[in-house]
């Protein structure tokens, strides 16, 4: 009997600290890169809209050289945020930096640089963070334009900016702005 309500009692345990686990993994939110999303609706209604994890900077240098231990060193591939691989998602074929990009749901990675990125829009979705697929299973490649922010970004950022029936797409890190015009097609 006593073995048995040992078991019992172990069984409970496991359970309760799985259970635990399990809801503590499902709350992205808590994560030290918490979930964001940003949206642009075109005039007919479609959209366009991206989902990723914002990785705070906490003091470190994130842009530039490998040997300067930037997080994000430039000329090298980048997830473009943090945790799960960052999704393009567009109901509308679009113009992207005047690079195609049909209707449909696209993984996005970028290649920062001092002077310019590249935006790498790969049709291979569902990757964690770091696996590129490589430059064969992307649909599109822009450049994407750089410039200084008025003031330091602690929160990884991607927004839009509408302009008629433009969005511009724009990511904002450290002191950094990286931006690409979208337009329908």
């Amino acid at each position: 009997m006593k073995k048995v309500a040992l078991f019992t009692a172990l069984l409970f345990a496991t359970a309760t600290f799985v259970s635990a686990q399990m809801s503590m993994a499902q709350d992205k939110s808590k994560r030290p890169s918490p979930p964001a999303s940003a949206e642009c609706k075109f005039s007919d209604g479609k959209t366009i809209k991206v989902d990723y994890s914002s990785p705070r900077a906490k003091g470190r240098k994130i842009f530039g050289a490998a040997s300067d231990k930037a997080v994000v060193p430039f000329g090298e591939v980048w997830r473009t945020g943090a945790n799960e691989a960052t999704t393009f998602v567009t109901g509308a074929n679009v113009m992207v930096g005047g690079k195609e990009v049909p209707a449909g749901s696209y993984t996005v990675f970028t290649i920062p640089k001092a002077d310019g990125w590249t935006l790498a829009i790969s049709k291979k979705t569902g990757e964690w963070g770091t696996d590129y697929p490589g430059e064969g299973e992307d649909v599109a490649r822009a450049t994407m334009s750089v410039a200084k922010t008025a003031a330091p970004v602690e929160n990884f950022t991607i927004g839009f900016d509408q302009a008629g029936g433009k969005c511009t797409l724009r990511m904002e890190w450290e002191n950094t702005r990286a931006s690409v015009e979208i337009e329908e097609k």
